[in-house]
């Protein structure tokens, strides 16, 4: 590197501040650890089931398949409109999609019940049904250790 090179580099780093400074210690950061978990794994440490509905209420078990805690389990739960006729649908199908965060911890190989109520009550209509299905969106998984390993 030519001499204006190794200049500019070093103008560079000092004016950004990261050239090294004996005048400040230099203080050790704490970092937690996430790791994204494809959905398709996320079945090998919590499931959902028994699942039922009454009146657009949705309640089953979130059941924690893995040797350590879970808590901020996230559902998404979905209630998908099904028009009686597919072919000559009617508009503004009223489906929607809510994301339910379990407010308790889901201890190693245990389970908890849940149950949403949403806070606007569905459509009631003559020309189709609703199909809920729930699914594990997120949740962090507790280590041994004073940090946490988030997976969603």
């Amino acid at each position: 590197m030519s001499g204006t090179g190794t200049r500019f580099v070093l103008l560079s780093f000092l004016a950004f501040g990261l050239a090294p400074s004996t005048a400040r210690p230099v203080t050790p950061v704490t970092v937690t650890g996430e790791r994204i978990v494809p959905s398709s794994r996320l079945a090998e440490r919590v499931t959902v089931r028994d699942v039922r509905t009454h009146d657009g209420e949705v309640s089953g078990v979130v059941v924690n398949t893995s040797d350590r805690p879970l808590r901020d389990v996230q559902l998404l739960i979905s209630y998908q409109w099904l028009w009686d006729n597919e072919v000559h649908p009617g508009e503004g199908g009223p489906g929607r999609a809510v994301f339910y965060t379990i407010p308790q911890e889901v201890p190693p190989r245990g389970q908890v019940p849940f149950t949403y109520r949403p806070d606007v009550a569905l459509s009631e209509r003559p020309d189709g049904r609703y199909m809920t299905t729930v699914s594990v969106a997120g949740f962090t998984e507790i280590t041994p250790s004073t940090t946490g390993l988030s997976e969603r």
